[in-house]
């Protein structure tokens, strides 16, 4: 009776040594005797062989790792400080345990040397603006390492661009030339096309002289609004003509000799 109930005891302390547990967002990844197992353990309850069977448990989960700013100098001859994160996760739990010792350094050293290399072929405009290739870059730059170790990445985005202070100061520098000159080609066109239309306003005065006196008389308003104590008036010409040509007038009617009054004769008395 003893022995029988030795066995349970040793049977209940052999299945709970034995039992193990994987979360939902692990893979168990079994080695008997040192042999990695093929078949990956799923989350769950599980049960392994004491003494003689292992489990490591690989997080499935997608890492977020930034990557520490890399130090490099540009395909245009600019030195910068870029820094970047990176996000993957692993989807061969086998490789990424036997294949490489710790798979998440490895990553990182293969992103820091990749961001340096990206930095040597881009020119400072792409680190700036063409970002979306510089990713795609650097994706397929690290892909090949990755998947050896059953590693796979879902996206890889450059953070920041860190430039020298002389370099910010030209660019500083530059921008406000580019902004002064589209202020200044604004202007000009502008007044282009004020002269052209002030143009089409003096053609349509000229040949309408009424015009000219309601601009005139509108000049006038304007002016008088502002509570001016002096007001200096410009006489138009073409008054002063009118002025003339009606004195002309007066002056001949006034010089003509006045119509001679024919005499009566006289009539004879009775």
């Amino acid at each position: 009776m003893a022995i029988v109930v030795l066995v349970v005891v040793l049977a209940l302390f052999w299945l709970i040594t034995g039992v193990r547990v994987v979360q939902q967002y692990e893979r168990g990844v079994v080695f008997r005797l040192g042999r990695v197992r093929e078949q990956v353990r799923q989350p769950g309850l599980t049960l392994l062989v004491p003494v003689v069977d292992r489990m490591r448990k690989v997080n499935v989960q997608v890492v977020t790792m930034p990557v520490p700013a890399q130090e490099g100098i540009t395909k245009d001859n600019v030195s910068v400080s870029v820094d970047a994160v990176l996000y993957f996760r692993v989807v061969e739990p086998i490789k990424a345990t036997v294949d490489v010792q710790n798979y998440s350094f490895a990553m990182l050293q293969v992103a820091q040397t990749s961001l340096r290399s990206i930095i040597g072929k881009s020119e400072l405009d792409d680190l700036l603006s063409g970002r979306e290739n510089l990713h795609q870059g650097l994706e397929i730059m690290m892909e090949s390492p990755a998947t050896g170790w059953g590693v796979h990445i879902d996206r890889v985005e450059i953070k920041d661009v860190s430039l020298p202070d002389s370099m910010k100061r030209s660019m500083a520098r530059q921008a406000e030339a580019d902004r002064e000159r589209r202020a200044r080609i604004i202007t000009a066109d502008g007044e282009f096309q004020a002269a052209a239309k002030l143009a089409e306003a003096a053609v349509t005065m000229s040949e309408t002289p009424a015009a000219m006196q309601l601009r005139l008389l509108q000049t006038v308003v304007e002016v008088a609004a502002e509570k001016n104590s002096t007001l200096v008036l410009p006489f138009p010409v073409e008054l002063l003509r009118f002025f003339e040509a009606s004195a002309a007038r007066t002056a001949e009617a006034g010089s003509a000799p006045a119509p001679a009054v024919p005499a009566q004769a006289p009539s004879d008395a009775g």
